[in-house]
């Protein structure tokens, strides 16, 4: 991307940033400007990997050292005379080129889905017309339009305004809302807080309307900077890609060597060499599983479409299997498991406590509590399309807790701008983390007075008296310890509290130290409010539990707060910790190490502390999950084997960093995706038992004949056609077979576990050699009952291969129940691919055309009930003893937990 000139629009005025971009303010950008400036500038977005082409992706199909050597033999056999053999072989190639391209081409089709979901849009002037158009397409020297709520593209200087309050906690950390000026300009180098003029992409719209100037997109933006240093970071295999790679080395090896068994015992038996060379060349191509990543590809591909439909986007395919291995999820409190809208339920006023409902709504010190709240107040609410005046009709535009205020106020029937509109020069000293308290000046019946809110260790010690009963009484030392207890049984019960307080001023007053006024105070009451959980993340922990993963939970929220939801979620267990932010900045790696196993809930932290928790828990050997949504989150959010983004109030660096955003930010929605990371993985060693398996037969058939001085009960083409049929559509229905019911039953799968564990291995190699040996059987009594036909024997043993593959992957679907436990048609695209594979098999055996081409025969009903029963015998007798096994185990198992639970209880 070529870079424009760097100038700092915040310290010119607009003319000059105007005449800078070459743009007019009236009419926006023309169309004919905008292809020059995307070629200069680039897209508005992060940089991303690039998609391949349609072109690439086939071409890449015979980029492959076994498809190489099949085009040499192809054109050997060319120089042979052997036309068919030719033509058959590089018809089959080009057919397996095709199914691979599908499989990946739908693969693609799904990762760019994801990409495009809820693709953005902008609001410009381009023409002299309002457009909207993708944010990636906006350009320096576009003129935005922004209202609340609107999450900013880009980097731009404001030219336009109308009580403009952006949120920049997303850059700045700071939660307060920035009032912006248009026309205050610095000349001098300031802190990006501090530049008012300005607008910054990732931040958000919280109040007023504007017209901007864009200065910055992409990578230039403020965001971009920082997400330009975490792309530099170094991306690390998954425990599956790791698995693959060494397995996919090992099958070739093994493969190389069955083969080249195959091609000498022949050669020695005296078969010509040419035929022998094109037996272990089609064998080797059938043996080695070459389809294998293009369908773990695809069966992650499918999946992630899945978790879309559960609210979670994945942003990197090959980290969902990585899910399965989870074994903490360290969650946000606020909106993820909770719901992220404040309400207030208690105020303490009037020396006692109500709980708000409809008639503590007609008591004067709350009413005058509320009042405080509603004037004291930089949010607002924007009534919903259902019309009704009731407190789910509103949304809350701006901080939820002043939004909680609001919503009160309005259910005891006083409105905000009505209250507001009854001051003049009202004027506000602002929050900060530092001050923690807020006020408004305004002149009402001309008397000047301060209305007052913020944390109560704050406020208390700034008042002299306190408002009762419609009284102002003197503060005493008692009175002021009776309010501080108040103050923590309210925050004992999870509430979040805000004192709220009112003073008269002077008639004159310092308008440039108006924060000296917020002494002397009275207090009127404490206000007791809670984000609560969301009902269903209960269930989601009691889940987690029971599937051996850790919840815990870290929040910048107090100590009581985050302790008290955590009970009411039965988050913590007997012995549990809770821990603050201050006292784990005390704690040494050694102690830290040796406690975090208890230690269930973090408050009070900062993004410091997040990433050490996911480094220490990380030494430990845990698979870490950890949520993130501002841009100091970022670094643990990448850290960790699997990085949370929140969808609706993440940043866009965050987004960049994670493995998996949540749509609807909800804890329930990293228990789903867990779940479908796991049946993914089942579904991966389900296909990798089926082809393996099938694929040991086929060598052992061919081994083993040429062992025994048989002839070669296949030819290349019979065995190229075996791969095709049987290694295509129904390995890849086993990709999409629905997750087991007990899946969130089992303990998570260690990040090292073999891909082979559990007796994989050894029910690959069983199956493996009852498909050869019952192969061969065919083929042995085929010659018998043909009187010595070659061709037809051959016919036998190549349908029985089919025959006992697509019986065998029903088999495939579980390891843990037999084929007679499970419902066949739970899966209706294993059965029609199996449908599919069996209708293409007979093709070859009775169309006239292709039975010459395949040498084929065709069968009559004896040979299919001899085939049928040689195929199916194996894989029922296997499933019937299997099953027997099964339920001794389980047996085993249920009566080993009962004593367990007896001792436990005893």
């Amino acid at each position: 991307m070529e870079e424009r000139d760097d100038f700092q629009a915040y310290q010119l005025s607009i003319s000059d940033v105007t005449t800078e971009l070459k743009t007019d303010l009236e009419t926006g950008l023309l169309s004919s400007q905008i292809p020059a400036r995307q070629e200069k500038y680039g897209p508005n977005r992060l940089p991303d990997q690039s998609s391949p082409s349609i072109l690439g992706m086939m071409l890449e199909q015979f980029n492959d050292f076994m498809v190489w050597v099949l085009i040499g033999a192809v054109v050997i056999s060319g120089f042979l005379g052997q036309m068919d053999d030719a033509i058959a072989i590089i018809a089959i190639v080009i057919l397996n080129a095709i199914m691979g391209f599908v499989q990946e081409y739908r693969a693609e089709r799904s990762l760019q889905a994801l990409k495009e979901l809820a693709a953005p849009e902008a609001a410009v002037l381009r023409d002299n017309e309002r457009k909207e158009i993708p944010t990636d397409e906006l350009v320096p020297g576009d003129i935005l339009y922004l209202k609340p709520g609107d999450k900013i593209p880009a980097d731009g200087r404001i030219i336009e305004s109308n009580n403009l309050e952006t949120n920049e906690a997303s850059l700045t950390g700071e939660s307060i809302t920035v009032k912006k000026d248009a026309n205050r300009i610095t000349a001098e180098d300031v802190a990006l807080g501090d530049r008012t003029n300005m607008v910054y992409m990732g931040t958000t719209v919280v109040k007023g309307r504007a017209k901007v100037v864009i200065t910055d997109i992409g990578l230039e933006t403020e965001m971009g900077q920082i997400a330009n240093m975490l792309q530099n970071t170094e991306e690390r295999d998954t425990p599956l890609q790791k698995r693959l790679d060494t397995l996919g080395k090992w099958l070739v090896y093994i493969c190389f060597l069955a083969c080249a068994a195959v091609v000498g015992l022949g050669v020695i038996k005296g078969e010509p060499i040419y035929k022998m060379f094109l037996s272990g060349v089609s064998l080797a191509v059938a043996a080695i599983p070459e389809g294998l990543p293009a369908i773990v590809t695809l069966s992650l591909a499918i999946g992630v479409q899945r978790m879309i439909k559960r609210q979670a986007i994945v942003r990197k395919l090959p980290s969902v299997e990585t899910l399965g291995c989870t074994t903490v999820i360290c969650s946000d409190k606020t909106g993820t498991l909770t719901k992220n809208e404040m309400t207030i339920k208690k105020i303490y006023t009037d020396g006692k406590t109500y709980d708000l409902n409809s008639e503590a709504l007609s008591a004067e010190g709350v009413r005058k509590s509320l009042q405080i709240g509603a004037i004291c107040n930089n949010a607002y609410l924007k009534q919903k399309s259902d019309g009704m005046l009731n407190q789910n009709s509103w949304e809350v535009m701006g901080d939820p807790t002043e939004g909680a205020f609001l919503l009160a106020a309005r259910k005891a029937g006083m409105n905000k701008e009505r209250l507001q509109q009854q001051f003049s020069q009202l004027k506000e000293v602002p929050f900060s983390s530092n001050r923690k308290r807020m006020s408004m000046i305004g002149k009402r019946n001309g008397e000047n007075t301060l209305y007052l809110k913020g944390a109560p260790d704050i406020v208390l010690d700034r008042c002299s008296h306190y408002w009762e009963d419609g009284e102002v009484k003197q503060l005493t030392s008692n009175k002021l310890n009776h309010f501080k207890r108040q103050n923590e049984e309210l925050s004992s019960q999870a509430l979040r509290v805000l004192a709220v307080a009112v003073r008269k001023l002077p008639k004159n007053l310092d308008q440039d130290r108006l924060e000296k006024y917020e002494t002397d105070l009275v207090l009127v009451g404490l206000v007791g409010m809670i984000d609560p959980p969301r009902p269903e993340v209960k269930r989601a922990i009691a889940r987690c539990k029971r599937a051996g993963i850790k919840p815990v939970m870290v929040t910048g929220d107090h100590k009581n707060t985050a302790q008290a939801i955590a009970d009411e979620l039965n988050l913590l267990n007997r012995n549990d910790e809770v821990v603050t932010g201050s006292e784990l900045k005390q704690m040494s790696e050694e102690e830290f190490r040796s406690r975090i196993d208890r230690i269930r809930v973090y408050a009070r932290v900062t993004p410091e502390d997040k990433l050490r928790i996911v480094k220490t828990l990380k030494n430990r050997g845990e698979v870490v999950t950890m949520t993130g949504d501002g841009v100091n989150d970022a670094p643990a959010v990448k850290e960790a084997d699997i990085g949370i983004a929140m969808g609706e109030k993440g940043t866009d660096v965050t987004q960049e960093a994670s493995s998996l955003i949540l749509a609807d930010d909800n804890f329930r929605t990293i228990v789903a995706a867990v779940e479908e990371g796991r049946a993914i993985y089942d579904n991966i060693r389900k296909f990798i038992r089926y082809l393996l398996s099938c694929n040991i037969g086929e060598i052992l058939t061919m081994f083993l004949a040429s062992l025994f001085g048989f002839e070669l009960p296949l030819i290349p083409i019979q065995i190229l056609w075996v791969n095709l049929v049987t290694d295509g559509l129904p390995a890849l229905a086993l990709g999409v077979d629905p997750a087991a019911e007990d899946i969130m039953e089992r303990s998570p799968r260690p990040p090292d576990e073999s891909i082979f564990a559990h007796g994989l291995k050894t029910r690959i190699i069983s199956k493996g050699i009852l498909i050869g040996l019952s192969t061969l059987f065919a083929f042995i009594l085929g010659l018998k009952i043909s009187g010595g036909s070659l061709a037809e024997a051959r016919t036998m043993a190549f349908t029985n291969l089919v025959m006992a593959q697509l019986f065998f992957v029903f088999s495939c679907r579980s390891e843990e129940y037999s084929i007679f436990e499970m419902n066949p048609f739970s899966n209706l695209h294993l059965v029609v691919s199996v449908i599919i594979s069996f209708i293409m098999q007979l093709a070859v055996l009775y169309l006239p055309g292709l039975k010459g081409v395949f040498k084929t025969t065709a069968l009559h009903q004896g040979e299919w009930l001899i085939i049928l029963v040689t195929a199916g015998s194996a894989t029922i007798l296997v499933e019937f003893f299997e099953g027997i096994l099964h339920k001794i185990s389980s047996k085993i198992q249920y009566i080993r937990i009962k004593n367990d639970k007896n001792e436990s209880i005893s």
